[in-house]
């Protein structure tokens, strides 16, 4: 026969009648298991297990119903077809067979054709039983394992992403995932000149394909902001890698912002999330960062549009971002919690510290009960005026490479200078000597002054005092960049020399930066020492004015500076001691 044999108990108190649905069962091809009552019943289910039951429904000492009923509340995870044997016709009889646990009935005197067809139908349907129980098993065991492998990803991603200064208390945020593995990401770290970097990103895709980006995205945005890069920059690079690793569909939502506590402004970019508010406090009003970009991942390198806009800052001004995840919320009925209402919240604690918690509160409790359907990222940054500081300002002190004595230079001719910023790649090998690393804010400010002096006054020739007024910067700024695009002749080199020792204090080290530009000077007719931390003269009533207020930021922090005729050529000395750190 096609059909495999089943293991058919048959329950009967009538001899005659078991003999009769015995031969049925067997002339079909199955094995019967024959039994007089109730009681014997569930001793041979529980023995044989078998695949159907022929269940009389009076017997003595267990009726068929009572043992329906127990043979369910015991094995009610396995399905074992129960088809009642009863001489009764009554509707409230049969419905009891029903509720007692049976799937079918058939009447006395039995009839073999039908008996057959329902052993034959059960039989599919308890096939079928096993089928898609085996395969909700395996469904389970591979959603375990995805879940699994979403948790080790979300715990390295984890790692990677609060390596920064996220929970130093520069900002709040809150990010309530939809999967193991979120969607969303917050990234947020100090540079090198003292700027907060904070990006918030919203990934198409939850779990492990939102893995795959969130990963280069977190490691570049740190590696690049430590680095000294600017925002234009790292949305950039990140834009690339996630057009290089993500398929068609898949890209990254984001707002990239740079707050600069010694300019007073924040540089920010916006690719497809919601527009982001600015709370200007003197004004009590909101100015908007909105979206001009398309998402991180979408367009290649060439087509893409990396430019930030500027906004300045005052103390009190505060900056809120969040993912569409926030209006889209939805309760119960379906219905999104919408921006309406999220905007005139925002209105409503305009200025408030309780903006924050009171979005959070409003947002989920529309939500209730129901299950979320996308990620909600919310943060606040409120604008600190003193530079931002941070033990994540810290590569790990026990690296094994370390670099102890050495020496560099570095000429970057004037096709290089028109396009290239050297800061970040000056920053990124000072990082690698151990000692300097807790003083790379304080050098990048030395390093990039000298650089602006050299390139700004020595080769392309303004003037500091444009800058005396708001519009004045503006004007400078312009002709910078007028003149560096028209730049054809002129050149900077970089020398540095380090030389590490040590003395009953510990260790300690001595570096000389010495930026020279292509320049005419600015008249100095001899070497000389500007300052020296050996000489009692003030800074502020200095000689030599040829630095401005640059020259006054340099003596605070350096040992010494030397200016060499004609005065393009300048070199300071930065010591460092181990004890001081």
């Amino acid at each position: 026969m096609d059909e495999t044999p089943l293991n058919v108990l048959i329950a009967e108190d009538s001899a005659a009648d078991r003999l009769i649905l015995e031969t049925i069962v067997a002339h079909g091809g199955h094995k019967p298991i024959t039994v007089a009552d109730g009681n014997e019943a569930l001793q041979a289910f529980s023995e044989h297990r078998p695949d159907i039951i022929l269940l009389d429904v009076i017997m003595p000492n267990m009726s068929g119903l009572e043992a329906a009923q127990r043979i369910r509340a015991d094995y009610k995870d396995d399905l074992v077809p129960i088809i009642f044997l009863t001489s009764l016709t009554d509707t409230v009889s049969l419905v009891s067979c029903i509720e007692s646990g049976g799937n079918d009935f058939i009447p006395k005197p039995y009839n073999s054709v039908v008996l057959q067809s329902k052993i034959k139908s059960f039989a599919r349907i308890r096939e079928m039983h096993q089928t898609l129980a085996e395969q909700k098993r395996q469904i389970e065991l591979h959603n375990q394992h995805l879940i699994q492998e979403q948790t080790v990803a979300k715990q390295v991603f984890d790692q990677v992403a609060h390596s920064g200064c996220l929970d130093d208390g520069y900002l709040r945020y809150y990010m309530s995932p939809l999967a193991v593995f979120n969607g969303d990401v917050i990234v947020a770290d100090i540079s090198p000149s003292g700027s907060l970097f904070v990006l918030l990103g919203d990934f198409t895709g939850h779990g492990l394909p939102a893995a795959i980006g969130s990963m280069p995205l977190a490691t570049t945005f740190y590696g690049m902001v430590r680095k000294g890069f600017s925002v234009s920059d790292i949305v950039r690079e990140i834009n690339q890698k996630l057009h290089d690793i993500l398929p068609i569909g898949f890209f990254c939502c984001a707002t990239c912002v740079d707050i600069n506590p010694q300019q007073r402004r924040v540089r920010y970019w916006n690719g497809g999330l919601p527009a982001s508010l600015l709370y200007k406090a003197e004004k009590n009003e909101y100015e908007v960062l909105a979206s001009k970009n398309l998402p991180l991942g979408v367009l290649s390198s060439k087509d893409f549009n990396a430019e930030t806009e500027r906004v300045a800052l005052d103390i009190g001004d505060k900056i809120l971002m969040w993912s569409d995840g926030v209006f889209e919320a939805r309760n119960a009925a379906g219905d999104m919690y919408g921006e309406s209402k999220l905007h005139a919240l925002i209105e409503r604690y305009k200025g408030s510290d309780e903006l924050f918690p009171a979005i959070l509160s409003a947002v989920q409790a529309h939500i209730g009960d129901s299950e979320k359907d996308d990620d909600i990222s919310l943060v606040e940054i409120p604008y600190q005026e003193n530079d931002y500081e941070s033990k994540h300002n810290e590569v790990n002190q026990d690296s094994n490479q370390k670099l102890v004595d050495w020496s560099m230079s570095l000429d970057l001719p004037a096709n290089t200078l028109s396009q290239f910023d050297p800061l970040p790649t000056v920053t990124s090998i000072l990082n690698e000597v151990t000692g300097l690393r807790p003083h790379r804010t304080v050098l990048y400010t030395v390093i990039a002054e000298l650089y602006s002096n050299a390139l700004e006054h020595g080769i392309l020739g303004l003037s500091s005092e444009l800058k005396k007024t708001p519009q004045g910067f503006v004007t400078y700024y312009e002709e910078r960049r007028v003149a560096l695009e028209a730049l054809n002749s002129g050149h900077i080199r970089f020398i540095f020399d380090h030389v590490q020792g040590e003395d009953e204090r510990g260790v300690n080290g001595r570096l000389s930066i010495r930026v020279v530009d292509s320049g005419d000077g600015f008249g100095v007719k001899q070497d000389s020492i500007v300052y020296s931390v050996n000489d009692d003269e003030d800074l502020s009533s200095a000689k030599h004015r040829y630095f401005g207020r640059g020259l006054n930021l340099m003596g605070a922090v350096c040992e010494s500076i030397h200016l060499r005729a004609p005065g393009n050529d300048v070199e300071v000395v930065f010591k460092w001691h181990e004890q001081d750190q």
